[in-house]
């Protein structure tokens, strides 16, 4: 198993590298970039991705550095350059780095990554790490909860579909679920602020952050209160559609082991259903279930929601990436890209190895990678 796991560990890098080189490449033929997004605060033609965003840092490094543009007439490569001193230009270039060719860029900024180093953003004058370190509370209350939730229901339910396959409890479950599945998340969470949150019917339910704002002066148990009632509508919004997926497959998963010829034998010995089930059965059926559940961690709780994060003010991940996208600020983009893909190819190692404790039939060690 060492060496099955050293091959793996070998294999993240040439893997991460390829993810980093082809995003780096599709950027580079994006269109906009820093540059740009400065010029256009400067000629007062920028839209920025959201209000909160715009009347920040990025308006504050607008101003500043309007106080530093020239007005003599110029051409620029830039669109919207026009007036703008070409001195001013270069300095912005050199300030974001793009007064080196593109692959010196890329690979400083590789080797920057490999020491831990993942520098600042461009406009919120805050390092990376700090960045992600503030907005993951958010991401790690909704991804964490939702995943909980949605697997404590849908593996028991799925079992259970399993157990009356072909009954109206099966049939009237199903329908449940896959009307759920088909409803947006984001209609829901609507609905549910106009139905809970002060809209047109009932105030039951805040609409802003995870905490009130007397935190600091409630009790401890009043504080868990106060975090979930906070939580309880956007989780609501979240597992909509998350149950659909994982109770089928384990429905399906213990269907077809249960068809097999050791619980046939284990039922002719005299061993009670509920022995059968999860005393043989549960094993084998569940490996299929444990194989997606890194990949659903690692999507609920590092990717976050965008859709409902707005609906519900909550300043998570989600939210910073579309703004570092829209904005153009490339050190957050890259960095978070990378720290969230090396961590869903460690996950993925962490699954394999799940499957050997579970199963211990499986074996790694004499297959190729």
């Amino acid at each position: 198993m060492t060496a099955y796991i050293i091959r793996r560990l070998l294999l993240m890098i040439p893997t991460l590298f390829g993810i980093m080189v082809v995003s780096f490449i599709i950027v580079q033929f994006a269109p906009g970039g820093p540059v740009e997004r400065v010029i256009a605060q400067l000629t007062g033609t920028d839209v920025a991705a959201t209000a909160r965003v715009g009347g920040t840092a990025e308006g504050d490094f607008g101003a500043a550095a309007s106080g530093e543009a020239g007005g003599g007439d110029t051409s620029s490569q830039y669109r919207g350059a026009q007036g703008l001193d070409p001195e001013f230009i270069e300095k912005l270039e050199k300030q974001f780095g793009f007064d080196k060719p593109p692959h010196e860029r890329f690979l400083m900024m590789m080797w920057n990554y490999i020491t831990f180093d993942f520098g600042e953003s461009y406009f919120r004058d805050v390092g990376v790490i700090d960045l992600i370190a503030e907005k993951l509370p958010v991401s790690i209350s909704l991804g964490l909860w939702m995943t909980l939730i949605s697997y404590g229901i849908s593996i028991p339910l799925g079992i259970r579909k399993a157990v009356k396959d072909g009954t109206s409890f099966d049939v009237w479950t199903s329908s449940v679920i896959v009307i759920a599945y088909a409803i947006p998340g984001f209609l829901f969470a609507v609905l549910l602020i106009v139905l809970f949150a002060g809209g047109t019917f009932l105030d039951w339910f805040p609409l802003r952050g995870l905490t009130s704002d007397n935190w600091d002066e409630l009790s401890l148990p009043m504080k868990i209160v106060d975090y979930f009632w906070h939580l309880t509508l956007p989780l609501l919004a979240l597992s909509l559609s998350a149950f659909a997926t994982t109770t089928f497959l384990t429905k399906n998963s213990f269907l077809d082991e249960i068809k097999k010829q050791y619980v046939m034998t284990a039922r002719a010995k005299g061993l009670s259903e509920t022995r059968v089930l999860y005393g043989h059965v549960f094993r084998n059926a569940m490996l299929i279930i444990v194989a997606g559940f890194p990949g659903a961690f690692i999507a609920a709780f590092f990717t976050g929601s965008l859709l409902i994060e707005t609906i519900f003010s909550l300043d998570g991940l989600g939210l910073l990436s579309f703004e570092s996208i829209v904005n153009r600020d490339y050190p957050v983009v890259f960095a978070t890209l990378y720290i969230f893909s090396l961590m869903g190819l460690i996950i993925n190692l962490i699954s394999d190895l799940t499957y050997t404790w579970i199963d211990p039939r499986i074996d790694f060690e004499s297959r190729e990678v």
